[in-house]
């Protein structure tokens, strides 16, 4: 670093909480972060040695620094966010899915009026939300109307207006959705009664309405008034039925916010669940584009304050997968075991069909984009130097040591690419042997190339163990290929990944996507070259009964099989035709042949 403008500011960087922002040459703005220590986290992008690219490229950028100090952690998370979010700077992730929401609002009147709206403004009335799905906010009104009565109309419901009878009643009154307040048949106390329950139910309070409910209901039975509480019966039915829907297992847990992280190599998705009063009154979930290989406690802390900022939560304690650093003013749990933990289970299992649906999303409309995870995955997996675009796989096929055959398959971007798939007959080796086999058929395919100038794989994957393996090697030697080109093993028993010269195996996740793909090319490999080997034991097995013929010799079958391409032609062919080719004598032991057989 020979920059003493940057030199002097690293100096004078406090040891305290705060927002660190890093700007170029040109004053522009590239990174903000924050940190507990300031001075012990800028300093350490100077004084380490960075894996990843990306912030390699960043260090040698930055001109000058910037700083605020804070009192809190939090304070600085919020800050953090903020600051992101207004200048965008190019090496932070980017939080996606911006837009305006929906909300239900109470209105701040007489005889307060319950829709939804996707602006808030500071009016006094009680806005719920914002929901991620107008289909939940739907449902949430369709409860709310079938259970409670109250006007549309957006009078000025003053109580002298009322009083003078300047309005009358309407359609809704007659079809039996509202009391009428505006003619003075519903009093304020009654109504807003109404609306204290409504606010509950929106806060996931479901408990207060059914018991008011229940003993309303009783009340009607006992006096004989069966009609009205039957219609209270399927209120409370109604509302049962919404809660069962949304109650998780412990309805102790309440007023609590959960969040769940999956990631790959370019995306975090996190996953978020809000709980008030035993019920999971929202669900949502936000994409994080990395930017300079964030580790997920970085994603996490990121995503809890903007989704917290973002649903104006303010629930006093989260449950995360792991612990985080989000200041004294809120507790974070980790559950372990029991509710909690199978809600924290919800959540990730949410956060990943959440990417599994963008995944699906991105191979049609961006499969370039979904490419380049793969291989980015699989590089990372595999421990490999270069992403593996393009992959080779072998397997060898015989049965009983007849027709030994190879194929080789070939994958590129995590694809098949049937057209440069192909096939060996071993020519070299006699009898069953699988090394001798593997060893052949790698040096022919990969001297071919080498002769043709063709580009070679970055990645081979041989179906079998240690030995095989090891066979290969030999080849890959003799071409002087080991530095060019990865190769591993894959065992079938346990999915075993076996390195050259390395006795230990590498044993990947059985759901992980890399794992599946080497699957996919061992399989596909193993039915390209069975295919042929039954190809080649079929055409053998057949020319071979045509010179068991008494009186047809090797050089008829060679002048048959020239005119007609196959057995079955010769078998189907009429008397004329094959007198034509061999003669009318050879031509009626091939007919009475197959005619016996």
């Amino acid at each position: 670093m020979h920059n003493p403008t940057l030199e002097i500011q690293l100096k004078t960087i406090p040891h305290q909480p705060g927002v660190y922002q890093y700007f170029d040459s040109e004053d522009k703005i590239l990174y903000v972060g924050k940190a507990k220590d300031l001075k012990k986290r800028v300093s350490s992008y100077f004084t380490k040695n960075h894996e990843n690219g990306k912030t390699r490229v960043l260090v040698k950028k930055i001109a000058s620094i910037k700083h605020i100090v804070v009192e809190t952690e939090t304070d600085a998370l919020l800050l953090e966010n903020n600051l992101i979010k207004k200048y965008q700077p190019r090496y932070n992730v980017l939080l996606k899915d911006d837009k305006s929401y929906p909300w239900i609002c109470i209105k701040k009147e007489r005889f307060p009026r319950v829709f939804t709206t996707r602006r808030v403004y500071k009016d006094g009335s009680e806005y719920f939300g914002p929901y991620t799905s107008m289909k939940t906010v739907s449902t949430l009104l369709d409860l709310i109307k079938g259970l409670f009565l109250l006007r549309t109309c957006n009078y000025d419901l003053s109580q002298d207006k009322i009083d003078a009878g300047k309005y009358k009643v309407c359609l809704e009154y007659h079809l039996g959705n509202c009391k009428g307040p505006c003619e003075g048949y519903e009093t304020i106390e009654t109504y807003d009664e109404n609306i204290k329950a409504i606010r509950e139910i929106l806060k996931g309070n479901f408990k207060d309405s059914l018991s008011q409910f229940k003993t309303q209901m009783k009340f009607l039975a006992q006096n004989m008034q069966f009609e009205e509480a039957q219609k209270i019966k399927e209120k409370i039915e109604v509302l049962e039925n919404y809660q069962a829907k949304s109650t998780i297992v412990n309805p102790k847990i309440s007023n609590v916010d959960v969040f769940s992280i999956v990631s790959d190599e370019s995306y975090g998705y996190v996953n978020f669940l809000q709980l008030s009063y035993g019920s999971i009154i929202r669900s949502h979930t936000l994409e994080i584009k990395k930017k300079l290989d964030e580790s997920d406690l970085d994603l996490l802390e990121l995503a809890i304050t903007e989704i917290r900022q973002r649903f104006n939560s303010n629930s006093k304690e989260i449950y995360v997968p792991f612990k985080t650093n989000l200041g004294e003013e809120l507790k974070v749990t980790v559950p372990k075991l029991g509710d909690k933990k199978r809600i924290l289970d919800l959540s990730i299992r949410n956060a990943k069909y959440y990417r599994m649906e963008r995944f699906k999303q991105v191979k049609i409309i961006d499969p370039d984009r979904h490419a380049k995870r793969i291989m980015a995955q699989m590089k990372a997996d595999l421990r490999l130097k270069i992403e593996p675009r393009h992959i080779e796989c072998f397997d060898n096929s015989n049965i009983q040591g007849t027709n030994p055959v190879a194929a080789c398959v070939v994958f590129r971007d995590g694809k098949p690419s049937k057209r440069d798939y192909r096939h060996f007959n071993i020519k070299t080796v006699e009898g069953p042997d699988d090394f001798a086999s593997m060893e052949e058929v790698v040096y022919r395919r990969y001297k071919r190339l080498l002769d043709e100038g063709q580009p070679l794989p970055q990645l081979i994957i041989i179906d079998g163990g240690k030995g095989q393996l090891s066979s290969t090697m030999k080849s890959i030697d003799v071409l002087n290929l080991r530095s060019k080109i990865s190769v591993i093993g894959i065992a079938k028993r346990l999915e075993e990944l076996f390195y050259p010269d390395d006795p230990i195996p590498l044993y990947l996740d059985k759901k992980s996507e890399t794992l599946k793909i080497i699957q996919q090319l061992r399989n596909e490999a193993h039915r390209f070259g069975i295919e042929h080997h039954r190809n080649r034991r079929s055409k053998s097995a057949l020319t071979t009964a045509l010179e068991t013929i008494p009186g047809i010799g090797e050089q008829t079958v060679v002048t048959l099989m020239k005119q007609f391409k196959s057995v079955k032609r010769i078998s189907e062919a009429k008397h004329e035709d094959l007198v034509a080719v061999i003669g009318m004598s050879k031509a009626k032991k091939i007919v009475d042949f197959f005619k016996n057989k």
